[in-house]
């Protein structure tokens, strides 16, 4: 499954931000279900059990609670809209239990929060949660999006984040992808660039993430950071036309 050792370095809490397309819901429920897997080493922990919260209602198209029954089946919780399932899902209304992994000091929690400084406004109503030591944020960067495919651009984005939220981010994802036409090489790729964005931003690289039905891992013991398998959970089959 790759090495994923870097789930020591994450906190109770992890907050998971990205620009559009980054492909931060993808990690979160990746993330997730590996934190709920007893067989995976690195996730032994004692924050049981395992919750994420989908605060992303900017996107309609990609969103974590729509993998609600798969990630239930693991034991893990989700949280999100107060309209949950309904045609009125989309609307920006958040439900009040969400309130409770965050206040819990047993539950490990993944927050998927909205695509770029925008989305990640709504962190603003949970600011208090968030200004202790038990929290980990966390920025996705896709080289291949035109946004973030400049050193340029993934630094102002991180800018952006921080300026909006009033958080500081604490490490660096490599998700650099092309949907299901993803290869090693645009990993390999996007480690090189996100080793730069780390050096000038002070932000540690955490992990590279890889798409575990498209590349073989073996293709990446090369690289010098941690291996993160994605299961590719939210892909619609129309994507792929």
């Amino acid at each position: 499954m790759g090495d994923i050792c870097f789930f020591d370095r994450l906190k109770r809490k992890t907050i998971v931000t990205g620009h559009y397309g980054s492909g931060k819901t993808e990690f979160s429920v990746s993330l997730a279900l590996l934190l709920a897997n007893p067989s995976v080493p690195e996730a032994e922990n004692n924050f049981q059990p395992v919750s994420i919260i989908d605060l992303d209602i900017v996107n309609p198209y990609f969103r974590s609670r729509e993998q609600r029954d798969l990630l239930n089946k693991y034991g893990i919780s989700v949280y999100g809209s107060a309209f949950d399932k309904e045609v009125t899902a989309e609307l920006p209304a958040l439900g009040a239990s969400l309130r409770a992994p965050l206040e819990s000091s047993s539950d490990r929690v993944i927050i998927d929060a909205g695509g770029n400084d925008t989305g990640a406004l709504i962190l603003n109503q949970f600011t208090k949660y968030f200004i202790d030591d038990e929290t980990t944020i966390l920025v996705i960067i896709n080289a291949n999006r035109p946004d973030t495919s400049t050193i340029g651009g993934a630094l102002e984005q991180i800018s952006a984040i921080e300026k909006a939220t009033g958080l500081t981010i604490d490490g660096i994802v490599n998700n650099t992808h092309l949907l299901c036409e993803t290869t090693s090489a645009d990993i390999i790729k996007g480690q090189a660039f996100c080793m730069k964005v780390s050096e000038i931003s002070g932000k540690e690289l955490l992990c590279n993430c890889y798409p575990e039905r498209l590349v073989d891992s073996h293709e990446l013991t090369g690289l010098p950071t941690s291996l993160m398998p994605l299961g590719l959970y939210m892909r619609p089959t129309w994507l792929d036309r």
